[in-house]
């Protein structure tokens, strides 16, 4: 059963990845997601990763951005435009996973989110990313975090 487990959080991983790609072209461009969805299954190499997952996030971020950016925004050491594209899409994942997705440990989604952060964002992104989900889980998930 291991390897089956191995396999889906792969793909999942794989899905956030190309997801935190085709947000940060959304919130570039303003182009509809469903165009962007089609745009990157035509272009990208989809086989790794969880489709179902990646068409999600990829119109349920947009859908809900309002809501995001709100449960985000109080934990933000600057002004929502002036966090960095790329941070900013990993957060809105992010934050869409901790107020949607319960069935993904709060632990799973600031990790997941870490490790973009690492690979994509700013020299120490990684630090601002993992604080501003740390704080935020406390509040989204207050269940789910010892005192």
């Amino acid at each position: 059963m291991e390897p089956v487990k191995k396999h889906f959080t792969r793909g999942r991983s794989w899905a956030r990845r190309l997801a935190m790609q085709a947000i940060y072209q959304w919130q570039m461009t303003g182009l509809d997601p469903a165009a962007i969805d089609a745009q990157f299954q035509a272009d990208q190499d989809m086989s790794k990763a969880d489709l179902g997952y990646f068409q999600e996030l990829v119109q349920q971020v947009p859908a809900r951005v309002q809501d995001i950016d709100a449960a985000i925004d109080p934990f933000l050491d600057r002004p929502l435009p002036q966090v960095d594209p790329v941070e900013l899409a990993i957060l809105r994942i992010a934050a869409y996973e901790l107020l949607q997705r319960l069935d993904v440990p709060y632990r799973v989604v600031i990790n997941e989110a870490v490790e973009l952060a690492k690979k994509f964002g700013a020299e120490q992104g990684h630090r601002f990313i993992n604080g501003v989900l740390d704080k935020a889980a406390r509040k989204l998930r207050p269940q789910e975090i010892p005192a």
